[in-house]
């Protein structure tokens, strides 16, 4: 369980951990603002690609040996991207990373089922969500403070002890799970493959590009909804498909994978908008943005643990809508946030939306594969985090979108109730702005009114997220309670004890 644990927070935290080294690296690298992105966008593209083989390559090399390989091929090319020349050498690097990273948390979770009896699946899943929530949370923080002490290189080079301990341990206690030879389905994967990638890309240039103004972003777009279309024609149709469509009538599996789907979009889109909002309105450096956002860690991971307790005395749908609500709760005290409070507010909204987060993940994680049928498991596993990972992305999209957008009409907004006369009488009035003239008092309330602008763009977003966090409460009639008693083996699970 360890070297599953450090595995999984070594994979996830690499999603987070290299954007605030991207500054210095462009300085190092010679690459340009736009370009240097493409260090985020070819880990993010490759790693959402090769997710959904996961299962099939466990399948069909082994799921010990599939692992194996990907951590240490995760951590051989973080050295090589930690030793990285040039720009198109480190974006080549983080391609290949982003390949061996991609079956890493897919697997851990796999094994964290199989090598767990289904009583105490809510305690494999909570360590499991404690890993997931951990990296993207410290990602920024840790990143900030290696880049700052030493240099951006160490953002790559923090991946080698954690990687060994996690082979070492894997080498020594993963156990041996049987192979299932499977004809690969080509073009299957090549329709989901294009559908993935291009969507992929759109969500992350879509910022960069304006949007739906750009022939790029109307053209990968076009990509994708052929690419996802024709691959659902493909997989209703075809006699081995990719991904077996039978295992989606399990209700619980498409329900969570919806619900893991919000939390994705919640989960990563808050943690997009506050390091920015913390550090252009309030002033803080990044260790303290880094400080003042560890309790929503804090509290997920405390909160994680709790529930892996309670889940055996208590309804897993219930901690599901108390999960969610503590959510929302806490995405609307985030909507009340002003520029000039401390920030005590700031660590409180945050434990409650690490207990909130907490108290969805592990319910949500549990449920999804507790009446799966045993062989659909690699596949779900690797959907699971295929999704959440998509997730994410449309929802740092959305709220990056809206916030553009909103800023514009905000000062817009606040602009046209300035009176040209009134300036001239602040002008001349203020002694301190007379000696500068009329452009100092529109230089000042220009930007006065651009950081109020901002301000009330970032609460419309977190609004926005609380109105999709309640939406997704009342679908939890949907999921069906599973039966842990020994007495009652899952469906399939003469598979298991044979294995």
């Amino acid at each position: 369980m360890a070297a599953l644990m450090l595995a999984v927070i070594m994979q996830v935290l690499d999603t987070t951990i290299a954007n605030v080294a991207l500054p210095d690296m462009r300085a190092d690298l010679g690459a340009s603002t736009d370009t240097i992105n493409w260090v985020l966008t070819s880990y993010i593209v490759a790693a959402a690609i090769i997710t959904p083989m996961s299962g099939w390559l466990s399948n069909q090399f082994g799921r010990r040996e599939i692992f194996m390989i990907s951590v240490v091929g995760f951590v051989v090319f973080s050295m090589l991207c930690g030793a990285a020349w040039s720009l198109n050498t480190m974006v080549a690097f983080r391609l290949v990373q982003g390949v061996f990273g991609a079956a890493i948390v897919p697997l851990a979770q796999n094994f964290m089922l199989d090598i767990n009896p289904r009583e105490r699946h809510g305690q494999a899943m909570a360590m499991f969500g404690a890993g997931i929530m951990l990296g993207p949370i410290i990602g920024p923080t840790l990143g900030g403070y290696l880049t700052e002490s030493l240099n951006w290189r160490w953002v790559f080079y923090i991946n080698v002890p954690l990687g060994m301990i996690a082979i070492a341990g894997a080498w020594s206690f993963l156990p041996e799970m049987p192979k299932r030879k499977i004809k690969f389905d080509f073009f299957g994967f090549a329709a989901l493959a294009v559908g993935i990638g291009a969507l992929q890309l759109m969500l992350d240039r879509g910022s960069d590009v304006d949007w739906f103004s750009s022939v790029e972003i109307w053209i990968e777009l076009a990509l994708s909804v052929s690419g996802f279309w024709i691959f659902v024609v493909w997989i209703l149709g075809a006699e081995r498909p990719f991904l077996d469509p039978r295992m989606f009538l399990d209700r619980n599996l498409s329900m969570g994978l919806l619900f893991i789907f919000v939390v994705g979009i919640v989960l990563l889109a808050s943690l997009a908008l506050l390091p920015p909002m913390l550090s252009s309105i309030y002033g803080y450096p990044t260790l303290t943005i880094g400080l003042v956002m560890s309790p929503r860690g804090v509290g997920a991971m405390i909160m994680m643990l709790l529930i892996g307790r309670l889940m055996k005395f208590v309804d897993l749908r219930i901690l599901v809508v108390v999960g969610l609500s503590l959510t929302a709760y806490s995405l609307h005290m985030m909507s009340t946030f002003s520029p000039l409070m401390g920030a005590k507010w700031f660590v409180i909204s945050g434990i409650v939306q690490g207990f909130g987060l907490g108290s969805v993940f592990v319910p949500i994680s549990t449920l999804t594969f507790a009446t799966l049928e045993p062989k659909f498991r690699g596949d779900g596993t690797a959907l699971f985090s295929l999704v959440r990972n998509i997730g994410s992305s449309i929802g740092i999209s959305i709220v990056t979108a809206l916030l553009t957008h909103m800023i514009a009409v905000n000062h817009s907004e606040l602009a046209s109730g300035m009176n040209p006369q009134n300036l001239q009488g602040l002008a001349s009035g203020s002694s301190s702005l007379a000696h500068y003239g009329e452009t100092a008092v529109y230089e000042v309330l220009n930007s006065l009114t651009t950081q109020q602008a901002a301000m009330i763009a970032y609460l419309d977003d977190f609004k926005f997220m609380m109105w999709i966090t309640i939406a997704a409460i009342p679908l939890v009639v949907f999921l069906r309670k599973p039966d842990y008693s020994s007495s009652a083996p899952q469906k399939g699970g003469a598979a298991v004890t044979a294995e």
